[in-house]
Parts: C-alpha cells; structure tokens; sequence
C-alpha cells in the first residue's frame, strides 16, 4: 500500500518562503510518475481546499487563484518526491497541508478524485 508524508511545514512570517515535500514509498511496480498528485489544505471549520496539483505527465497543473503565482508544484519521479513551493506566503495559506495521490490522466483540484492521503504538515504564517 502506498504511503505519503508530508514534511516542511512550519510557523514562518508573512513574505516568508516553504518548500513542502511529499513522499512516497510502498509502491510494488510502479512509481509516483504514473500517478497524479494533489496539495490540500484545511483550516478548522471550513472543508479542504484544493491548492495544486500535477498530473502523471506532469504536463497538466491546477493552482487555485489564492495561490497562483506564488506557489509552484514539482515533482521528483527518480526520488517519489513532489514539492510545493510557497513564496510570498500570507496569514491566508495558515493550515495543514495534505498531499494525495490517485491515477488519472489530467490533474484535478476535488479531494474527492484522489485515493491515497498523506497525514499533513502545519504551515502557519502569522507575525
């Protein structure tokens, strides 16, 4: 069974810069290459926002407009890495971050297209 973490979040201030990873391992023929891969977050009382995601090919990639230009999604296939970059960040991207994964051709920002969920990372911006 595939397993994700998630790691690099923190408590940073505003302007601040993250780099999230998540890894992956338990896979017995393929890798993360064949999969699409989300980034999550959720703040208490409201439901999890997609923020990014790339597809298998890593040719397709989602970002939600709180995010966009500001945060960029990678991926590592040798290593069964995916990153998210987080530049510029705000009291707004305050929350866990979770990674998921599932197949599918093209990427996709509902939580509910996605299978596998990694256990999140605190990211919290605050002065």
């Amino acid at each position: 069974q595939v397993q994700l973490v998630e790691s690099g979040g923190g408590l940073v201030q505003p302007g601040s810069s993250l780099k999230l990873s998540c890894s992956a391992t338990g896979f017995v023929i393929d890798s993360i290459e064949t999969y699409r891969v989300g980034w999550f977050r959720q703040v208490p009382g409201k439901q999890r926002e997609g923020v990014s995601c790339t597809s298998a090919s890593d040719g397709n990639k989602y970002y939600a407009n709180s995010v966009k230009g500001r945060f960029t999604v990678s991926r590592d296939n040798a290593r069964n890495v995916v990153y998210l970059h987080m530049n510029n960040l705000k009291a707004d991207d305050t929350g866990v971050y979770y990674c998921a994964i599932n197949h599918g051709i093209f990427c996709s920002p509902s939580a509910s297209d996605y299978k596998s969920w990694g256990q999140g990372t605190q990211v919290t911006v605050s002065a």
